[in-house]
């Protein structure tokens, strides 16, 4: 199966692969939601219906509608006991009557639709029959898919009416494959948690630095070419250092995390704003295509909310927009620069309110002529206006 970069890409190889492998019509791979107790449908790949899309925003199965599940919900396959795969058929199979041995593994009558789960034996679940016909689709094999010694979700893969129902080494085959798929499904989402873990600041949950340095050359980008509006707000969290001293860094932590939850709610005032810890008591915000005037909006929600914080003295914030006038901004640098200055001179000034760059002269604006002044002085960039 073909590599991929995400869970949902993962997912989709491996439906493609098993499809093609097991000679299906279509296939599909759901997940189980314990929380909410419904398989949701990851994708859809093949002759697909009228109702059904390749990557569905919301299809979800009830699992007490399929009362063949029961086993699999149990997890009474998971020691390795049969069935560990088995098929449903809409029409009466090529070569007779289901035996009643066959019917140990094959769902009898049964039909059944993608994402819906299934369970060997016991005969035909109506709903599964629906499905399949509603469909045109005359049979399908259902296997699960294990992680970790539980239940993750199923591998569906359907024929057409009229094509040969699948066998005993189809299921057995589907068994192989779902052990394959839950292998890739578990490498693509430790990846995921591992890019997850290094873009996260680990205290507060927020983004850290790196991600906010990709993101923003992503959003300059787009600014060069498209005019797109980019606005940073950067963030200096008053009185953490009194705190710690004064009642101890996990007081000083937790004022980190209440700030963190505050900038998170104002960063959700704005469609893909993000936010961020850049270390120690300094966040920012990072917006992409609203104007400079929302995105000073919520930066003075920002100080009147962290105001209202019982730790700490409030915050002093600095805004930088490309929205106002303050000349091109070609590189990550210089806007950091300016919404670093605005933000010192919002400390300095100890506002209650953001200095945005730009409004008081454009490029004679006092923020911006310290942003554009020449510093000669080693250090850590965002840090040389720390007189």
């Amino acid at each position: 199966m073909a590599a991929a970069h995400t869970p949902r890409d993962s997912a989709h190889a491996a439906a493609q692969g098993v499809r093609q492998a097991l000679g299906g019509s279509f296939a599909a791979i759901s997940k189980w939601e314990r929380e909410l107790g419904k398989l949701r449908v990851l994708v859809n790949v093949g002759e697909l219906a009228a109702d059904e899309e390749e990557f569905p925003d919301d299809e979800s199965y009830p699992v007490h509608e399929f009362p063949e599940i029961v086993g699999f919900l149990h997890e009474q396959w998971a020691g390795g006991g049969e069935p560990s795969a088995w098929v449903e058929t809409a029409e009466e199979p090529h070569d007779g009557p289901v035996s009643a041995a066959a019917a140990q593994w094959r769902g009898g009558d049964g039909g059944g639709g993608r994402g819906e789960a299934g369970g060997g034996g016991g005969g035909a679940n109506p709903q599964r029959v629906a499905a399949l016909r509603r469909r045109g689709r005359g049979c399908c094999v259902v296997a699960p898919i294990v992680l970790h010694g539980r239940a993750w979700g199923e591998l569906y893969v359907a024929r057409r009416t009229g094509e040969p129902v699948f066998g005993r080494p189809d299921a057995d085959f589907a068994s192989v494959l779902a052990a394959v798929t839950a292998a890739g499904i578990s490498q693509t989402e430790r990846l995921a948690e591992v890019r997850r873990l290094a873009f996260t600041d680990s205290l507060t949950g927020l983004a850290n630095r790196r991600a906010v340095d990709m993101r923003l050359d992503e959003a300059l980008e787009l600014h060069r070419r498209d005019e797109v509006v980019v606005s940073l707000v950067v963030c200096d969290l008053n009185g953490l250092k009194r705190v710690n001293d004064s009642r101890g860094h996990a007081v000083g932590d937790r004022l980190l995390e209440r700030f963190g939850s505050v900038l998170s709610l104002c960063g959700a005032m704005l469609p893909g704003m993000l936010a961020a810890r850049l270390g120690g008591d300094e966040f920012c915000l990072l917006a992409v295509g609203p104007p400079a005037d929302e995105v000073v909006k919520v930066a003075g929600e920002l100080c009147d909310r962290a105001g209202e914080l019982d730790l700490g003295e409030g915050v002093a914030v600095g805004v930088a927009s490309t929205g106002d006038p303050i000349g091109q901004v070609r590189s990550a640098r210089r806007l950091f620069r300016l919404a670093d200055a605005a933000q010192y001179k919002a400390k300095a000034a100890r506002s209650g309110e953001p200095v945005v760059a730009g409004r008081h002269g454009g490029k004679d604006d006092p923020v911006v002529r310290l942003a554009d002044a020449p510093d000669r002085r080693s250090g850590p960039e965002r840090r040389r206006f720390r007189r």
